[in-house]
């Protein structure tokens, strides 16, 4: 390691790619699963039952979540597991792709593998997730007409996904992936003091060039 790359860097620069990989083999699996929903034309029903392993399931029972996470647990007591928990109250298509995750020691990524199979459910539906964030909380309504009006921007069917910072002073934050358009009264005070900066500097050298003396004065 370079020895002008200070410990703390590059520990966050191991853990940011770290952070990648996972997202990267997330996908590589969520992938895999919509492809297989799809090809069973069961893309929203299966959707649903991830929904519902998370919410129903995991979510009320932490210690089994963290069970099938753990690598000091084998892959034959994870199997156990599965099929005591979820035989017959799962699909079959759902339950072999939990065990597949399992058998490859994945299922540590199951939270992640659901972001990115939504993300795709996403795609394939035509909707694209909109980030808001406003300083206080809108209601549906007011919800609705801005997810309205982001249609053409989005290129697609807003799916709003709404954040609260009391640190804007007003308005709102829109991010299209990673693409961030900034409607808050603080990022107009910001163009606003910028371009008066750029007036009173242009102004000022006008002046200096009306009292400029001629050459060769």
């Amino acid at each position: 390691m370079p020895q002008d790359i200070p410990e703390r860097e590059a520990r966050l620069a191991a853990e940011l790619q770290a952070d990648v990989t996972v997202e990267h083999v997330a996908d590589v699996y969520a992938e895999a699963f919509v492809g297989a929903a799809s090809r069973a034309d069961q893309v929203d029903a299966l959707i649903d039952e991830l929904d519902s392993l998370l919410t129903d399931v995991l979510l009320p029972h932490p210690d089994l979540e963290r069970i099938l996470a753990s690598a000091l647990v084998s892959h034959d007591e994870k199997l156990e597991v599965l099929d005591r928990v979820l035989a017959g109250r799962a699909s079959p298509l759902l339950l072999n792709f939990l065990k597949v995750l399992s058998r490859h020691g994945r299922l540590d990524l199951l939270r992640a593998v659901y972001r990115k199979a939504h993300d795709r459910y996403d795609r394939l539906r035509g909707r694209v997730r909109v980030r808001l964030t406003t300083p206080v909380a809108i209601d549906a309504a007011l919800a609705g007409r801005i997810a309205e009006d982001l249609r053409g921007l989005a290129a697609g069917e807003p799916v709003l996904e709404q954040v609260i910072d009391p640190t804007l002073i007003g308005g709102a934050v829109v991010q299209i992936g990673d693409t961030v358009y900034d409607a808050s009264i603080a990022a107009q005070l910001k163009i606003l003091r910028q371009q008066m900066m750029d007036r009173s500097a242009h102004e000022i050298q006008s002046g200096r060039d009306r009292f400029r003396y001629p050459a060769g004065n």
